[in-house]
């Protein structure tokens, strides 16, 4: 029986890269995938889905938070079987995508990758939704970058006089950025 995944980490964690590697999988066996992502991610373009560790490949779907992104009809169209469903950057999705998406694994397998949480220490919706709703949660691991430890949270900072400032609050609307604006961190070094 198919199910929705859930897999998460922070910052850092290859989650993009993990996509990519799926998706060479099935392709590599000659089985059509669905590959998509939120609009909203834009900063490789919208078509794109981006790897800073593998490269770029293009997006067949962008979903659109907050409206029904008629998957079924795309499904229903595609003149071969779809075997799996790869959703880039999750954490963008709205309750909406997300209820969709578990609709969808009557047939079809969808694993969705993304952030559990923002720099806020806070479940992005989709995310929130992905966890209530997901047949399996897996945790892609990654380190911290001041420490050793496991790192779980995301950090935002910025530079201000030469002194790296660790920004813990603040508006929970989509701040797209990479390396330069997050840090993947442990729990004692973000607090």
């Amino acid at each position: 029986m198919p199910k929705l995944y859930f897999r998460y980490g922070t910052m850092n964690s290859s989650k993009t890269a993990n996509l990519m590697m799926v998706a060479h999988n099935y392709r590599s066996q000659n089985k059509k995938i669905i590959l998509a992502k939120p609009i909203v991610d834009d900063r490789s373009g919208n078509t794109k889905i981006a790897s800073r560790a593998i490269g770029i490949i293009e997006a067949d779907i962008n979903i659109y938070p907050y409206k029904i992104n008629n998957f079924t009809h795309i499904i229903s169209e595609s003149k071969e079987e779809i075997h799996c469903i790869l959703v880039d950057e999750a954490q963008f999705l709205s309750e909406i995508n997300v209820e969709e998406l578990r609709k969808l694994t009557n047939k079809i397998p969808v694993i969705c990758y993304g952030l559990r949480t923002d720099y806020r220490s806070q479940l992005f919706p989709g995310s929130k939704r992905l966890l209530e709703l997901a047949d399996t949660v897996e945790e892609i691991k990654t380190i911290c970058v001041q420490c050793k430890n496991k790192a779980i949270i995301n950090c935002k900072f910025s530079i201000e006089n030469n002194r790296q400032i660790f920004i813990k609050s603040g508006s929970d609307k989509p701040d797209i950025g990479a390396e330069e604006k997050y840090k993947p961190l442990c729990w004692k070094c973000w607090y």
